[in-house]
């Protein structure tokens, strides 16, 4: 019989501080946790995939939201519905942990807390024939370029990585090309410049969809159109405190359960971080749906009821 928990983890996660981290919580955990590091891109979602399959009750991703990608995706891939996944936050940016709770309980795990597992949706996305599973969030055009600026940027972490490469992203990166977007039975045409569907309430550390829920059936979204660098600057702040103008002619906020994308110019799509597509491979088209209830997923209580 497997250990009741396979922990898989990216050694350089944490700044390379991911072996010490786990080390403390396995020892505490004794016989009960078996530890696998990843090598390379992709391997976490093999080797999630196989701890599946072999019968493992939970998976972890411990490291920041890339792994946490990899590992979801392999644990959708085994079919295995029984499997709890579970998240430890210590990557650069833990978006899908904080909206589970997880970021609160890593932080106090010395006590151990009681967790419990509920039942949430995951997003279905679909690009030049390719299938893979998000989380998290997705960011279509700027979003991505700002994914881009942050790969390139290794002595930060957290909010403060985010907004420099927000920053670099708004001087190197700024367009809005033309994009038809369909939200469930309703299309617009519109120059956009950056799509963000939201499963959970971050992107990129900043809380855009605060209310959003990860069980409730459809997506939050943040659709900005005719922006201008001068907007990106000003509604940086709101951003950051998750308080987006609800009726601003020029951003979009709404939900949806299907969002199928079709642009005038190639497409730069992340999810949960990963990218989907750059602009590089031509892909012009994107679609995107949710998968109601598909994974179990460990949290901690005050995901449950809202409380932060």
């Amino acid at each position: 019989m497997p250990a009741a928990t396979c922990v898989i983890y990216n050694p350089a996660a944490g700044r390379g501080r991911a072996e010490k981290l786990l080390a403390g919580v396995r020892a505490s955990l004794g016989g009960e946790v078996e530890v696998r590091p990843s090598r390379e891109p992709g391997h976490a979602v093999e080797l999630a995939r196989d701890a599946a399959t072999e019968g493992f009750a939970r998976v972890v991703a411990a490291g920041g939201d890339g792994t946490v990608h990899e590992v979801a995706n392999g644990v959708l891939q085994s079919g295995r519905r029984d499997t709890v996944f579970a998240v430890w936050p210590i990557g650069s940016a833990n978006d899908y942990a904080y909206s589970l709770g997880m970021d609160v309980w890593w932080e106090r795990r010395g006590e151990r807390l009681p967790t419990e597992v509920m039942d949430v949706d995951v997003g279905r996305v679909t690009a030049a024939g390719r299938e893979r599973f998000m989380v998290c969030c997705l960011g279509v055009g700027f979003n991505g370029m700002v994914t881009v600026e942050a790969r390139k940027t290794h002595w930060l972490a957290g909010m403060p990585l985010y907004a420099l490469a927000f920053l670099k992203a708004m001087v190197r990166h700024f367009a809005t090309p033309t994009m038809t977007v369909r939200f469930d039975g309703r299309e617009v045409v519109t120059p956009t410049l950056a799509l963000s569907v939201l499963n959970a309430q971050r992107e990129g550390n900043f809380p855009l969809r605060p209310a959003a829920r990860l069980d409730d059936g459809a997506f939050d979204y943040m659709h900005a159109t005719r922006l201008r660098r001068g907007h990106l600057l000003r509604y940086l702040p709101a951003m950051a405190a998750g308080r987006l103008p609800e009726n601003h002619r020029l951003i979009a906020l709404g939900r949806a359960s299907r969002i199928e994308v079709h642009s005038e110019s190639p497409l730069c799509v992340h999810a949960d971080g990963e990218f989907v597509c750059v602009p590089e491979e031509g892909v012009t088209e994107i679609v995107l749906e949710v998968v109601q209830r598909r994974l179990r997923v460990e949290v901690f209580p005050p995901a449950l009821y809202g409380a932060r």
